[in-house]
């Protein structure tokens, strides 16, 4: 036994001294790995030094695992130096990403000011703003608007169009990557770790995404008004009558601001129509048309609008747009079978389930011939908004606060007792709605 444990130590010695025989930079890089990924730092820090002299170029993964052990050893200097030198010999590969996430661990170790973090964040934002941390996303909107609100607010609205068409581009990408997986769950499949974990990760961030939407929207709020819009508009309308991207979100925020009614709106809409005959110009020209009492010329441009585009989730978003034109005309049926045609085309739409919801809620008092009927309106008003924060996580802050308002006019216990009806029973909902629900059982 003591023969074959030495020759086998000898086999083992003979083929180390044969790898280290190779290329050094090689040697020196498998076992900062390895030391890495045993957690002995200590050690991982001597060849992460003799890697960065000698061997600065070999791997990006250098730079990223070294970065992980300054921040493991609580190295601040290490960091700044793999951060310095990641970028000087790999300013290419995924740059926009070290600069955020270098924003990141100064911030959260109070180790730099904040001008010199907005300093990394604009270099990440001018590389590739979709790889900003959701944080980071709201950090430079929140540096730009301090910055630029009373000197130059166009710079503000140029850059909350940017943001949020980033976020707006990583929640889509979250909704397609979590839809497999949730029509996996649905039909009774159990998700693996690997998978699960993945699942989870998705709704974090595209919680997270939501909450930064709500975060940007309240900040444009208080700028974007009106009063400042207009001027500005008709200051640069001259100049970019024929740019597509500017006169797509000058007529966009116009009408988020309710600006409509201003003549400046249609010369934007029907100036973006020409410039640009896409779908989202005819939807903008649609409003005018039935603004000015063309409804059929309206609704035959929405349907052109509809039919020129070819992503579902577009298609999801204008038959959604289309339900909240049909509800303030008063046509809530209407509206409620547009918003279920959205449904069709991303089953992952809350924002569709919660309009829903809200059209129930506001019939609420028509609905019934007594309280208990008319309370009950609310559980059909519920559930579908409770559906709404389960199919879509970025919208769970908005959507919680109706989940709250209507469990709290649901009927109570007492009611469903002098009512005389067992909870749990069946009701059918009269009227347009027409939904049969369960009688609550708190």
């Amino acid at each position: 036994m003591k023969y074959v444990l030495a020759g086998f130590i000898l086999f083992i010695a003979t083929g180390v001294v044969s790898a280290q025989d190779g290329d050094p930079c090689i040697n020196k890089y498998n076992f900062f790995k390895g030391d890495y990924q045993t957690k002995r730092y200590a050690e991982a820090k001597v060849n992460l030094d003799w890697l960065l002299e000698n061997c600065p170029t070999l791997s990006v993964n250098i730079y990223k695992l070294g970065n992980k052990i300054g921040e493991k050893t609580k190295d601040a200097a290490l960091v700044q130096k793999i951060y310095t030198l990641r970028l000087q010999y790999f300013p290419t590969k995924d740059a926009a990403k070290a600069h955020s996430d270098y924003a990141t661990y100064l911030t959260k170790n109070n180790l730099g000011t904040d001008a010199a973090i907005f300093s990394i964040l604009e270099k990440a934002y001018s590389i590739n703003p979709i790889k900003l941390s959701v944080k980071n996303m709201y950090k430079y909107f929140q540096g730009v608007v301090d910055a630029y609100k009373e000197t130059d607010p166009q710079r503000v609205f140029d850059t909350y169009d940017d943001v949020m068409e980033s976020v707006g581009e990583k929640l889509e990408d979250y909704t397609k990557k979590r839809k497999p997986l949730q029509d996996r769950q649905a039909a009774g499949e159990t998700l693996g770790s690997k998978d699960a974990k993945r699942l989870r990760a998705y709704t974090i961030n595209s919680k997270a995404l939501g909450q930064v939407e709500g975060g940007l929207d309240n900040i444009i709020s208080e700028i974007a008004t009106c009063e400042r819009l207009i001027p500005l508009y008709e200051r640069d309308f001259d100049k970019n009558k024929t740019n597509p991207q500017w006169l797509k979100r000058s007529v966009s925020r116009m009408h988020n601001k309710g600006c409509q009614d201003a003549p400046l709106y249609e010369s934007l809409a029907r100036a973006y129509a020409e410039a640009s005959p896409s779908a989202d110009a005819y939807v903008f020209l649609a409003g005018i048309l039935a603004k000015n009492g063309n409804a059929s010329g309206a609704s035959e441009m929405r349907n052109k609008a509809f039919d020129l585009e070819t992503d579902p989730f577009k298609k999801a978003k204008y038959k959604l747009k289309f339900a909240q034109i049909a509800s303030k005309s008063g046509r809530k049926s209407k509206a409620r079978s547009l918003a279920r045609e959205a449904l069709s085309f991303n089953p992952n739409l809350g924002k569709a389930y919660l309009f829903i919801a809200s059209l129930y809620a506001s019939s609420a008092n028509t609905c019934g011939t007594n309280e208990f009927e008319k309370r009950m309106v609310y559980v059909a008003a519920l559930s579908k908004a409770r559906r709404a924060v389960a199919v879509d996580p970025s919208i769970s802050r908005m959507a919680s606060k109706h989940v709250r308002s209507y469990k709290s006019n649901i009927p109570s216990k007492k009611l469903i007792f002098t009512q005389g009806v067992a909870p749990g029973s069946t009701h059918k909902i009269s009227c347009w709605i027409g939904e049969t629900v369960r009688v609550p059982q708190h």
